[in-house]
């Protein structure tokens, strides 16, 4: 043998005959399903609403250093990227807090049917995209 993994590889068929076997799925074999990808959505999203807490965290201790302290946060933050770095945390807190509801209703048994999981991973991304533009919206009608 080459290689230890290609011990892992081998086993028996129901003959009892060794036959050559994968270790595990791969994207070859593997197609992309929509519960799938919005579980890898709902994983980058926890990891980006982490680092938007460190940013809130950040503006929270520049509020409280003082004035020139708050005024460079603030001016980062009403800058394109800042507004643009807030879009996403919006997109990212929202797409989380509606799969995370979605989540609820598997936990209670609803909702594990083929053709209901498509329609919630719909009105998910519906959720995500209606919360956000209308908050969004409220925040430069307010501001």
């Amino acid at each position: 043998m080459k290689d230890v993994r290609e011990a892992l590889m081998v086993g028996r068929n129901s003959e009892g005959k060794l036959v050559r076997r994968p270790l595990s799925p791969h994207l070859q074999v593997y197609k992309p399903q929509v519960s799938s990808a919005t579980s890898i959505f709902h994983r980058i999203t926890g990891v980006a609403l982490s680092a938007g807490t460190i940013l809130l965290v950040l503006w929270l201790v520049c509020a409280a250093s003082g004035d020139s302290a708050f005024s460079v946060i603030q001016a980062f933050l009403a800058s394109g990227i800042g507004l643009l770095v807030l879009f996403g945390f919006t997109v990212a807190l929202f797409y989380h807090f509606c799969n995370g509801i979605r989540h609820l209703a598997w936990d209670a048994g609803k909702g594990f049917e083929l053709p209901d999981m498509h329609r919630s991973a719909k009105l998910v991304a519906a959720g995500t995209i209606i919360l956000t533009v209308a908050f969004w919206v409220i925040a430069f009608v307010v501001g």
